[in-house]
């Protein structure tokens, strides 16, 4: 299951290791059939390995402004605090695991 972050704990949930980072919001149709493949790929990893962690971005707009984030869902892919991927729209679990492959 993935965590859900606000602007002010952004930085402490995302600095360290490998985490993706889902934005999305209630409304948003693709972003609610996106949740259920990231809580599938959460099942798979250690959260050693891969963390995932979800931001409202209606509850949370400036951490998605501050990325540069203008459609959802977005996910973003941080190593140690700095950002490696970035990707919009609905992706397979299959598509996410080979994004994720290359930094585990």
């Amino acid at each position: 299951m993935s965590k859900a972050i606000t602007d002010t704990t952004f930085s402490t949930e995302t600095d360290n290791g490998l985490v993706l980072i889902d934005f999305w919001a209630t409304w948003c149709g693709p972003c609610r059939m996106q949740a259920p493949i990231l809580d599938q790929l959460g099942n798979e990893y250690e959260e050693d390995e891969l963390k995932i962690v979800k931001m409202d971005v209606d509850e949370n707009p400036e951490t998605p402004s501050q990325f540069g984030i203008m459609s959802i869902p977005t996910l973003l892919l941080k190593k140690d605090g700095q950002v490696v991927e970035k990707v919009v729209g609905v992706h397979t679990k299959e598509q996410l695991e080979q994004l994720i492959k290359p930094y585990l």
